[in-house]
């Protein structure tokens, strides 16, 4: 049984360990904000790109980019996960990995090899003890990405898939939703979706009635400059949704971690009292039993 003084280094032990995550929960919540923040400035450009893509689409008429071929025999599909740099986030990189592995599954079972790329130091780390061959990893910008982030990461996906070394590209990360849910998301990344080069189609139209627009360069060169662009734009809503995920994931878990922190002193303050009762019990047995000997 523990005595009192051993009770009262875990009851300051973990006192001393709910201060930091108290902590944690403080700059994450702040973090998240300004991640928050930073998601509702890019979904305007984000929408506004997908306008311009189906009204130069709608002008350019059929036309083949290397971005918009989709091959009939898939072979090689590289999976991109991203997770965070660091841990202390509940179930945060284990769910995006999760996910992952279940999907290479999936097509290594219809006969596809997979390859990987991975963004977040997590995520490489776990690969890699796994043993898979990563092709190229990204770590050290999860918490805040910048646009840069998602140019190196989409010029990288395009030249496997334009060199034909994969043959569709897959990102896998988590969208925010609220401090306390995240959706695992699975998106195609390459080749583009026909359905996003059309989808703004009905805003052709409606621009079409308000007037005709003449294209310099034709529209066929400017949509060929807009599709990396467009995966630029989906990777960088992509990072920053995962970076308000990380944060929103980091503030529910020391959060938790406080008010689990709370209960285990509660309940080690409670045996540290009986323990101290039972001791004066004790003591007091002794005391008597002593009189009662001199006496006897």
């Amino acid at each position: 049984m523990a005595t009192v003084q051993d009770l009262k280094r875990r009851i300051r032990s973990v006192g001393n360990t709910q201060k930091i995550t108290k902590a944690f929960e403080l700059v994450a919540s702040a973090r998240l904000r300004r991640a928050q923040a930073r998601i509702e400035a890019v979904r305007p450009y984000a929408d506004r790109m997908l306008e311009l893509m189906g009204v130069t689409a709608r002008a350019a008429g059929s036309v083949r980019l290397p971005l918009l071929e989709r091959r009939e025999d898939v072979k090689r599909v590289a999976l991109l996960p991203i997770t965070a740099d660091r841990g202390l986030a509940g179930a945060f990189n284990a769910q995006i990995l999760r996910r992952a592995f279940a999907l290479e599954r999936e097509l290594r079972g219809e006969g596809v090899e997979v390859s990987w790329l991975v963004a977040g130091r997590r995520g490489r780390s776990s690969l890699t003890f796994r043993g898979y061959e990563v092709i190229q990893a990204w770590q050290g910008f999860s918490e805040r990405p910048e646009y840069a982030d998602a140019q190196a990461i989409a010029r990288r996906a395009a030249e496997l898939y334009a060199n034909e070394e994969v043959d569709r590209v897959v990102v896998i990360y988590n969208h925010f939703q609220s401090a306390l849910v995240q959706h695992v998301t699975v998106q195609d990344l390459l080749p583009i979706p026909e359905k996003v080069v059309r989808g703004g189609e009905d805003e052709a139209a409606e621009a079409a009635l308000r007037g005709d627009f003449i294209y310099e360069p034709e529209p066929e060169q400017i949509l060929e400059r807009l599709l990396p662009v467009y995966v630029e734009t989906e990777l960088y809503r992509a990072l920053l949704e995962s970076a308000a995920s990380e944060q929103g994931a980091r503030t529910t878990a020391m959060r938790n971690a406080s008010s689990n922190a709370s209960e285990l002193i509660a309940s080690l303050t409670l045996a540290m009292n009986r323990a101290r009762q039972a001791e004066i019990t004790q003591e007091i047995l002794e005391v008597v039993a002593g009189a009662d000997a001199l006496t006897g």
